[in-house]
C-alpha cells in the first residue's frame, strides 16, 4: 500500500451519515467533522457535529487506515475521544490532542504502527492524506457505528495574486494615456 504524507498542517473535512458505516445503516443522524493535523506542533485539532442520532451515543473517535467502504483499527483514544458527549442525540464537540502523547492514542495503534506515538502520527498522517481514515460516531442503538465519514483533504486556500501579463500592461497603459488625451483635448478644444 503506497501513501503519501502531510506536511506541517493539514485540514481534513468529512460528512457523517448512516449510509456512510460499514455495514450502511438508515440512520436519521447527520454530523459533519473538521480535523486538523499539525505534524510540526504535533497536535490534532478535531471538532464534530452531530445530531438526529436514533439513540444516545456512547463513543467517537477516528480509525486508520483502510480504503473506503472498509473498516479500519481505532487510531485515536479509546474508547472515545477525552470529553465527548455521551449520551446524547445531537451535541457539538472540539478537543486538540497532543500527538506526542501516548494518551492521544489507541495503544493497540501505537504497537501495529512503529511503537512510539510520532510513527503512530506519521501513520495517521499518511492514512488522512491518502483517504483511508474515518471518524465515526457509536450509539446505543448501533453499537459498531451510527454515522461516519472518510476525512479528505481540504484544498488550501490561495495565497497567489493573479499578475497582468506584460501585453495586458501595455494596452492598460496606452488605454490610460489615450484617455487623458482625450480629456485634455476636450478641455482644450
Amino acid at each position: 500500500m503506497v501513501m503519501s504524507s502531510v506536511t506541517s498542517a493539514a485540514t481534513f473535512v468529512t460528512t457523517l451519515s448512516g449510509p456512510a458505516e460499514n455495514p450502511p445503516n438508515a440512520s436519521p443522524g447527520t454530523g459533519s467533522s473538521t480535523v486538523v493535523l499539525d505534524t510540526a506542533a504535533h497536535t490534532l485539532a478535531v471538532s464534530v457535529v452531530f445530531s438526529g442520532l436514533s439513540s444516545p451515543t456512547t463513543a467517537s473517535h477516528i480509525h486508520c487506515c483502510a480504503a473506503p467502504p472498509a473498516t479500519a483499527i481505532v487510531a485515536t483514544t479509546t474508547p472515545t475521544f477525552p470529553g465527548f458527549p455521551l449520551g446524547v442525540t445531537s451535541g457539538t464537540y472540539n478537543v486538540v490532542l497532543d500527538t506526542t502523547q501516548a494518551s492521544s492514542w489507541n495503544p493497540a495503534f501505537i504497537t501495529a504502527n512503529g511503537g512510539t506515538p510520532l510513527t503512530a502520527e506519521a501513520t495517521l498522517a499518511a492514512g488522512m492524506a491518502a483517504g483511508q481514515a474515518y471518524l465515526n460516531v457509536h450509539t446505543v442503538a448501533i453499537p459498531a457505528g451510527e454515522i461516519r465519514g472518510f476525512l479528505v483533504a481540504q484544498a488550501a486556500a490561495s495565497t497567489n495574486i493573479p499578475t497582468l501579463s506584460e501585453g495586458v500592461l501595455v494596452a492598460l497603459a496606452l488605454l490610460l494615456a489615450l484617455s487623458a488625451f482625450a480629456v485634455i483635448r476636450r478641455r482644450n478644444g
